[in-house]
């Protein structure tokens, strides 16, 4: 009886650990976002909105949140500075369809994922 109790336990924790992701539920302003975190800076999701769309959207809570270092649209990067952190904005095409948006911030050369989290939301809520 207890070995199928722990078992019943672990199990989750091991499958979040094995899986290399641990996924987030961002923002109930994103209609619930399932994104993944995939190290202690960096947030990305694949989802079924335009490069251009991403793109545009990016740009815009970029020059919002602060100043714009480095952009390139055939690359799809965007480097931003605000306040004392570096963000970097990385819009993917994936199919037609399909788009990746990876986000990463660090403040002081440390993992800012809190930053990255909210500046993800931002994008996603503007893309729509």
């Amino acid at each position: 009886m207890r070995k199928t109790v722990v078992f019943y336990f672990l199990v989750p924790f091991l499958l979040l650990n094995i899986s290399g992701c641990a996924p987030l539920i961002i923002g109930a302003a994103a209609g619930g976002l399932g994104a993944c975190a995939i190290n202690r800076d960096t947030i990305q999701s694949e989802m079924d909105k335009s490069y251009n769309s991403l793109w545009n959207a990016a740009l815009t809570v970029s020059r919002i949140r602060g100043t714009i270092k480095q952009e390139d649209s055939t690359r799809g990067c965007i480097e931003l500075k605000t306040d004392s952190s570096r963000v970097w904005i990385k819009v993917i095409r994936l199919t037609r369809a399909t788009t990746r948006l990876r986000v990463s911030a660090r403040k002081h050369h440390l993992p800012n994922l809190e930053l990255a989290q909210d500046i993800f939301v931002k994008i996603m809520e503007e893309a729509k």
